[in-house]
C-alpha cells in the first residue's frame, strides 16, 4: 500500500466530463489499495476570471477581498469531484483549507505555515478519499488566503510532506517535461528525468509545468515528484535529485531545456542619483509590497552622475509597481519612470553548465545571428537568461534550442 497526493491541474478539470475522468483515476489509485489525497486547481480559465473580475472592481483592491474572490474556483472543482467521486460509491469528501487547516501567513501569495493531518488520517483510517481545493489556506486571523498563481501545486507538495506521502503525482495537460514548448518547437524531446535543481531553474523562468515554489518544497524534503498527463496512460517525467542521475544518462545535454515567459514588464528608472542607498531606497518599498523584482541592470555614466536602473517584475505586479514607485518618487530622486510589457525572458537551463563554459557565450552569439537585441541579462549556476523583444520570442526559442543540440533525433521523434 502506498500514500499518494494525485493533484490534477485546471485543464482536467474544466468541465464534468474530465472531472468523471479524474474521478476515475483517482478510483484506480483507490482499487489499488492505496491510500489517496486528491488536490485540484480551479477550471481552466476560471481563476483568470475571477482575476479580472477583482480588476475591473478596482485597480488596487484589498488583497484580503481579492483572497474571497479567486479561491471559490478550487472550491467548486473540489465539491464537484466529491460529488463524482460518491456517485461512483466511493466514500470521498472535500475539505476546504480551514477545515484541516492549512495555516498560512497571509494573503495572495501566501506562504504554507503547517498542516494539521489529523482530519487526514481519520479518512484514511476510514478508507475514505480526500478531495483538497489547492491555492487556499487560512490566516492565523482565521480568513481565506490564497498561495500566488500555480499554488495548488504547492499545496500538493506541502499536503504530501505534511502526510509523509511516498510520492506525489501532478496530472497535467501534457505528458511529462519537454526541453522546450512543444507547440514553437515541434521537436522539442520529453525529458524522462529531470532534477529539482533544474526543474527549480525551469519553472522560474517560464516553463508552466510546475510551480516554482511546489517543486522547491519537494527538492527540500527530497519527496519523489512525477509529471503525468490527465489524457493519455503513458510514462512522465521523473523529478529527482542530481545523485539520482549518476549512470542513468550518460549522454545527457549540457543544457537540459530552454524556457520563456511572458509574465514579465520592464520597469526602468531615469536619474537615478548616484549615492549610497539610492538603489536600496528603489526596492525597499517594492519588497514591502510583496513585488518580486527579477533582472537588475544599473548603468552608471561617470562616477557621481545620475544613472538609469532598470529591472523586472511579473506583468501583474506593475500596477502595484508604478504605484509604490511613484509614492516615494519625492524621496528617491529618479526623473523618469518608464514601463515596457512588449518583452519576453528567454533562459537556457542544465546541470551540465557547472562543468562546462562558454554557454553564455555561446546563446549571446546565436541571437546576435538572428539580429536579436539583449534589453538584460542574469545568471546562475545552472541558468542563462535574457530579456529580449516579445516580437522575437519564437525565434529565439527555436533558434537556441537547435543550437544547444535539444532537437529530437529522427528515431526520437517518431
Amino acid at each position: 500500500m502506498a500514500r499518494i497526493v494525485m493533484k490534477f491541474g485546471g485543464t482536467s478539470m474544466a468541465g464534468i466530463e474530465r472531472i468523471r475522468h479524474v474521478a476515475d483515476r483517482v478510483r484506480r489509485e483507490a482499487e489499488a489499495g492505496n491510500q489517496v489525497a486528491v488536490v485540484v486547481s480551479a477550471m481552466a480559465g476560471e481563476t483568470d476570471r475571477l482575476v479580472q473580475l477583482c480588476r475591473e472592481a478596482a485597480a488596487l483592491y484589498d488583497p484580503r477581498e481579492y483572497d474571497v474572490v479567486v479561491a471559490s474556483g478550487e472550491q467548486v472543482t473540489s465539491g464537484l469531484l466529491a460529488i463524482t467521486l460518491q456517485g461512483m460509491g466511493i466514500k470521498a469528501r472535500s475539505y476546504m483549507g480551514w477545515q484541516l487547516p492549512i495555516r498560512a501567513s497571509g494573503h495572495v501569495s501566501a506562504l504554507i505555515e503547517e498542516i494539521d493531518v489529523d482530519v487526514l488520517e481519520r479518512v484514511f483510517a476510514e478508507d475514505g478519499i480526500a478531495v483538497i481545493p489547492g491555492f487556499q489556506g487560512v490566516t492565523g486571523e482565521g480568513a481565506l488566503a490564497t498561495l500566488g498563481r500555480g499554488g495548488s501545486d504547492t499545496s500538493a507538495v506541502a499536503l504530501a510532506v505534511a502526510m509523509k506521502a511516498d510520492r506525489c503525482d501532478i496530472y497535467t495537460d501534457v505528458d511529462g517535461v519537454y526541453t522546450t514548448d512543444p507547440r514553437i518547437v515541434p521537436k522539442a524531446r520529453k525529458l524522462d528525468l529531470v532534477t529539482y535543481e533544474e526543474m527549480l531553474e525551469l519553472a522560474s523562468v517560464g516553463a508552466k509545468v510546475l510551480q516554482t515554489r511546489s517543486v522547491g518544497l519537494a527538492m527540500r524534503f527530497n519527496l519523489p515528484l512525477q509529471v503525468l498527463s490527465s489524457f493519455e496512460d503513458r510514462p512522465g517525467t521523473m523529478i529527482v535529485s542530481e545523485d539520482a542521475l549518476e549512470g542513468k544518462q550518460m549522454e545527457r545535454n549540457v543544457v537540459t531545456g530552454i524556457a520563456h515567459d511572458l509574465n514579465e514588464a520592464r520597469v526602468t528608472l531615469a536619474g537615478l542619483p548616484d549615492r549610497p542607498g539610492a538603489v536600496a531606497a528603489v526596492f525597499a518599498p517594492l519588497a514591502a509590497a510583496n513585488i518580486n523584482v527579477d533582472m537588475i541592470v544599473q548603468s552608471v555614466a561617470r562616477a557621481g552622475e545620475p544613472s538609469d536602473l532598470t529591472f523586472t517584475v511579473p506583468t501583474a505586479s506593475l500596477p502595484h509597481t508604478v504605484a509604490e514607485l511613484e509614492r516615494v518618487r519625492g524621496a528617491v530622486g529618479f526623473t523618469d519612470l518608464l514601463t515596457d510589457t512588449d518583452v519576453v525572458k528567454v533562459s537556457a537551463v542544465g546541470v551540465g553548465m557547472r562543468s562546462n563554459a562558454g554557454i553564455a557565450a555561446k546563446m549571446f552569439d546565436t541571437l546576435a545571428e538572428r539580429g536579436i537585441n539583449i534589453l538584460a541579462i542574469t545568471t546562475s549556476e545552472i541558468k542563462v537568461s535574457v530579456l529580449i523583444p516579445e516580437d522575437y520570442t519564437e525565434l529565439a526559442v527555436r533558434v537556441l534550442h537547435t543550437a544547444f543540440g535539444l532537437d529530437a533525433r529522427p528515431e526520437q521523434a517518431a
